[in-house]
């Protein structure tokens, strides 16, 4: 390390399981300058963060910290070294002040017993002062916009007398005007020589207020590059130039006069703005975007989880009204949440429980439950889906993740479902389990169902996708057939912002 380097990782690897989430990863950062770390959704920059400060332990390689050789067990350890993480969800408490939240675990107490307000109050104003920040320390958290709340993240990180901030995805739920404040703070931080990290996929952002940049692909470090140096499209190409082992889908196997089963117009709600499309029969319609872009808002709109505030959906061509989940099951939907275990299944409960729980009343007679037939319908699924479990009377917890997506396809499958909503149909799953993923996905669509397939991964979007909706900052900034999309273009407009001479209105 010289003499301006704080941080060094070197060659840090880091598997869970069979997956290598870190391959001989590398950072090197500099005292008072602004760092971006890049790469797609899945790159291993959150990972490379965690191994940092004490989250996942690494499994090689080595870090210097200050000269120091450190390997940091927890956060805490991390944090009073000096190292500070602004998270993308905030990490604040709603009922407490400002100042509560600023020295959480650290308050000053008055007989050992009482928290002293008017010591936090006033070393939190003039913290805020320092950074020209107007925000009342006694107000509580819960109160202030979403952009104030990210402030007072960062003046907690700098009270901490960090020496490097790190900062994921800190513009996402953020106005013009914040930004250019965050910005501000940004360059106040640079000037008392703290290192800042900013991991960011909006490249106006990175070549705004970065001094150099290391790119991230698969787990494995690519390179890093001044930010004067480079270009957009060189960045866009370090990026995705990975080998892509699926073959990409060459042209779309549904002709555009097909026939539309799903139409939506002018979805808006304060994560939506203004979203329109058609997706047809036998047509599987990715949607790509980066992480904040809008893509689950839009599906859970549809899904009736969230409620629109305008805009229309109509199904085969009549205008319906979906307000609840309950609504879209009974018109056709299905939805396979990216959180599978949150949204998509119970895990504690069987394989069969689990294939007949929204089609329940089917199975029930003269307030029985038909047993036998439940064991034999999951049979059935069992055997069309490939679906490996002991019995159909297996915890879902005791399935692998790829088996558990399939119960969940298989519950939508048995509720008759037509129009089917896949939401990171692969995450968490290994390769062969992918494959089987994709192959059913087609399967399906051979049979007339029609797919939205939601997915970070752009080998996979344009492996399995006819068309492809581009989504930005919760508006459709592009539509392109499968057979014009390229990783390229995808990135290229997925990094457009509303007023951007790349964002594309819709007609």
């Amino acid at each position: 390390m010289n003499h301006d380097t704080i941080l060094e990782m070197k060659e840090i690897d880091k598997s869970f399981g069979v997956v290598k989430a870190l391959k001989k990863a590398n950072l090197i950062l500099n005292r008072g300058e602004v760092h971006a770390l890049m790469g797609e959704n899945g790159a291993g920059k959150s990972t490379l963060v965690k191994v940092l400060t004490g989250i996942h332990h690494r499994d090689a390689g080595n870090i210097q910290y200050e000269g120091q050789p450190v390997a940091f067990k927890n956060p805490k350890e991390s944090q009073d070294a000096g190292i500070s993480v602004v998270h993308q969800e905030l990490n604040l408490m709603n009922h407490l002040t400002v100042a509560q939240n600023v020295f959480i675990g650290r308050e000053s107490t008055k007989a050992r017993i009482f928290t002293d307000d008017h010591y936090i109050n006033r070393k939190t104003a003039e913290l805020f002062k320092l950074f020209n920040m107007d925000i009342d320390p006694t107000v509580k958290v819960g109160k202030l916009s979403v952009g104030k709340q990210q402030m007072v993240e960062i003046i907690k990180a700098v009270s901490m007398e960090a020496k490097v901030v790190i900062f994921d995805e800190p513009t996402a739920s953020l106005t013009e005007t914040e930004i250019e404040e965050l910005f501000k703070i940004i360059d106040k931080l640079k000037s008392n020589n703290i290192a800042i990290v900013y991991i960011s996929h909006r490249m106006d952002e990175i070549f705004k207020i970065t001094d150099k940049i290391t790119i991230m692909r698969d787990g494995e470090y690519v390179g890093q590059v001044e930010t004067r140096e480079t270009t957009k499209d060189e960045l866009i190409n370090m990026m995705v130039g990975r080998v892509v082992y699926e073959d990409p889908k060459l042209e779309p196997n549904v002709d555009q006069d097909a026939e539309v089963v799903l139409s939506v117009r002018n979805l808006s709600n304060k994560d939506v703005k203004n979203v329109s499309f058609d997706l047809r029969k036998g047509e599987i319609l990715g949607f790509s975007g980066l992480m904040g872009a809008g893509r689950t808002e839009v599906a859970r709109l549809i899904f009736g989880a969230d409620a629109m505030d305008s805009g229309e959906i109509h199904i085969n061509g009549e205008k319906v009204i979906i307000s609840t989940p309950k609504d879209a099951a009974d018109r056709g939907i299905g939805y396979l949440s990216e959180d599978r275990k949150q949204f998509g299944i119970v895990t504690g409960m069987s394989v069969a429980d689990n294939v007949v729980q929204p089609s329940l009343d089917k199975y029930v007679k003269n307030m029985m439950i038909k047993d036998d037939r439940i064991h034999e319908i999951s049979e059935k699924y069992i055997d069309d889906l490939n679906i490996k479990t002991s019995s159909t009377k297996q915890l879902l917890r005791n399935l692998s993740g790829g088996n558990q997506q399939k119960v969940v396809i298989a519950k939508w499958l048995e509720h008759n479902s037509d129009i089917l909503i896949f939401d990171e149909p692969t995450r968490g799953i290994d390769v062969g389990a992918k494959s089987e993923i994709y192959s059913l996905m087609n399967r399906l669509v051979e049979t007339g169902k029609s797919i939205i397939m939601i997915s970070s991964e752009l080998t996979e979007i344009l492996r399995m996708s006819d068309r492809i909706i581009v989504m930005c900052e919760g508006r459709k900034v592009k539509e392109l057939s499968i057979d014009e999309a390229t990783q390229e273009k995808i990135l290229h407009y997925a990094t457009a912002r509303e007023g951007g001479d790349m964002l594309e209105k819709q007609q």
